[in-house]
């Protein structure tokens, strides 16, 4: 077995899980207290996201939705979105990615808390 994609980033954390299938794409996401993704869209995927610990605060096309432990939402194809961890400890979810195309590339940043916005860098 090949190790495991994983990168640090800003705001936490991912490793992918699976990346075998052209179709899909799955990563285990962890967000640190206080922190949160660029608010963001995509061309070429839709995602699914599972919160497994920690309270989420999710923003899709502009409204707010808490998610808790167990809890999903879907992202369409071109929505903007962004996730956010108000609590005081990290908050893991599962990314499931489907669509034709996963690079990091895919990513237009509309927002970002690190200075990233327009940018589709990996970084």
């Amino acid at each position: 077995m090949s190790e495991r994609e994983y990168s640090e980033r800003p705001w936490g954390n991912y490793t992918v899980l699976d990346d075998v299938a052209p179709d899909h794409k799955v990563k285990r996401i962890v967000v640190h207290p206080g922190k949160r993704l660029s608010y963001q869209r995509h061309s070429k995927r839709a995602e699914h996201w599972f919160i497994v610990s920690g309270t989420a605060q999710v923003t899709l096309d502009g409204k707010v939705t808490n998610l808790h432990v167990g809890q999903a939402i879907d992202i369409p194809r071109e929505g903007a979105h962004r996730i956010a961890n108000d609590g005081d400890t990290d908050m893991v979810f599962i990314e499931v990615q489907h669509g034709t195309y996963f690079g990091e590339d895919d990513i237009v940043r509309l927002e970002d808390d690190f200075g990233r916005a327009g940018d589709a860098a990996p970084s």
